[in-house]
């Protein structure tokens, strides 16, 4: 085992990349086959509806996976804590889909989709999958079966893909065949097997997670479970606040747009460059992954602090690194989208300048989380959705999704801020503030040179974004060069 804990960090990092980073880069080669085949509307109800996906979804786990790695720790029978979150989410993803049943008609009218409710149907046997399985992947990281999450990860984001083909592009263009005679329903549009291919694939994760659950029994403590509902429940609204934040812009444009705009065009674009942060919000998911086990794991150590901080200084570098990656070289991965959604290529800076934000508040969680005061992390949270709310319902109107991409900038900001002025408070770790602003710095002079100078330069202006990718990483390795031979075998 690797002794350097910051060292074993990334390591971690890395393999559930595998199980993150690949997968989700592979459904990314979706997004260039979706704005070249789908209309900006059509690709605009796809984002709207996986917006409420993931809103249902952190409602479905409320905050199980947090609790299940805390009481996990804490309880000498594992099995126990498994069966009982288990046990718990099976329940209420059962009554939730019959929920959706009962009231398809209803719930379809009220999110505007009454005639798309095999939609609605799909997506809430889509979501009811995930969130059952969720426990039995929490439970592979907390064994760290790295590699066995990631390979079940991986198997399933490629069938899905495979069948996106298949569904998309094989059958209505290779057999010229009408798609509409392989319709399950009466409408003349593709967008239904996207989500059939996705309920395919859950169902494959599913099926590929029977080892964990042969030991998985429907037994419930209830005293285990009132406690793992209290620690979860402040995670349960963070999450719902971290949902709010960061797909509601996607549902209020269609409300909040004046009515001369294209709503589900305008909500195409915006999802769509949205998508070109994809490499910051991967590696902020991978490391999530890796990290919320490795800070509980380290807590008890005299030096955690300090690894704690070592964590925040290498983090903020390398989302910096990929804010300068994206943004410097624009003009080439715009061609991952369809030339119709380049209109909205102005947001991608704001995008993952906030995603940059919300990775660094996701490290000063561990202030609230380590000192069991979620319920702090639920009112911050709480305050970063009211000014989401608040800002897209005044920027909307005035600026479209350039004021929903602001939004987002200000939200995941001020949450940052106030995490870190609370915690050092309660539990003050002693970041290297001096490395992080320099670097911070220096990025936004480089960034500015490269606009500045765009239009001047035509042509070689890539050459120049280049040499000021590379400028980064020198200055990097002449600060860091002491640090990074501590990381070396």
């Amino acid at each position: 085992m690797t002794s350097n804990p910051i060292k074993r960090l990334a390591g971690e990092t890395a393999i559930y990349g595998l199980g993150t980073i690949v997968p989700r880069l592979l459904n990314y080669f979706l997004v260039p086959l979706y704005t070249w085949i789908f209309s900006q509307q059509e690709y605009g109800r796809i984002t709207e509806l996986y917006a409420w996906v993931a809103i249902v979804m952190v409602v479905l786990t409320y905050g199980m996976e947090t609790s299940f790695f805390r009481y996990a720790e804490l309880e000498k029978d594992v099995k126990k804590v498994f069966n009982t979150a288990t046990s718990s989410i099976l329940f209420t993803s059962i009554v939730f889909i019959i929920f959706v049943i009962t009231l398809l008609n209803p719930i379809s009218e009220a999110i505007q989709y009454a005639d798309y409710k095999e939609y609605i149907l799909l997506l809430a046997i889509i979501v009811a999958i995930d969130a059952f399985t969720a426990i039995p992947f929490a439970y592979l990281r907390y064994q760290n079966k790295a590699k066995r999450f990631s390979l079940i990860k991986i198997i399933s984001v490629a069938i899905n893909i495979a069948l996106n083909l298949v569904f998309i592009l094989l059958i209505p263009n290779v057999f010229k065949t009408n798609y509409t005679d392989f319709s399950i329903y009466g409408h003349s549009s593709l967008i239904v097997f996207v989500f059939i291919a996705n309920l395919f694939s859950s169902a494959v994760s599913l099926v590929l997670l029977i080892p964990e659950l042969k030991s998985f029994r429907i037994t419930i403590d209830k005293a285990l479970l009132r406690k793992m509902l209290e620690y979860g429940l402040p995670i349960l609204i963070i999450g719902i606040a971290g949902m709010i934040n960061e797909v509601s812009d996607k549902i209020l444009l269609r409300y909040f747009l004046p009515e001369h705009y294209d709503a589900e065009a305008q909500i195409g674009i915006y999802g769509a460059n949205y998508k070109l942060a994809i490499l910051m919000m991967l590696f902020i998911q991978m490391f999530r992954y890796a990290a919320e086990p490795f800070f509980f794991r380290e807590s008890g150590k005299k030096d955690s602090k300090a690894i704690y901080s070592n964590v925040m200084t290498y983090f903020v570098i390398f989302t910096l690194l990929i804010f300068l990656g994206v943004t410097l070289y624009i003009d080439v991965l715009k061609y991952f989208i369809g030339p119709a959604f380049w209109v909205g290529l102005q947001i991608v800076p704001i995008v993952l300048a906030a995603k940059m934000f919300l990775g660094v508040f996701y490290n000063l969680s561990v202030w609230y989380k380590l000192t069991n005061k979620t319920l702090y992390g639920a009112v911050i949270s709480l305050v970063g959705a009211a000014i989401t709310i608040v800002l897209n319902i005044i920027l909307i109107p005035k600026i479209g999704y350039v004021g929903s991409a602001w939004a987002n900038f200000a939200c995941y900001f001020s949450m940052m801020m106030i995490s870190f002025i609370w915690g050092r408070r309660i539990f003050k770790v002693h970041y290297n503030l001096k490395k992080i602003m320099l670097y911070s710095f220096f990025t936004i002079v480089l960034f500015a040179i490269s606009i500045a100078l765009k239009e001047k330069l035509g042509s070689i202006h890539l050459l120049l974004n280049t040499f000021l990718l590379l400028s980064f990483l020198v200055v990097v390795f002449i600060v860091e060069r002491h640090s990074l031979k501590k990381l070396t075998p």
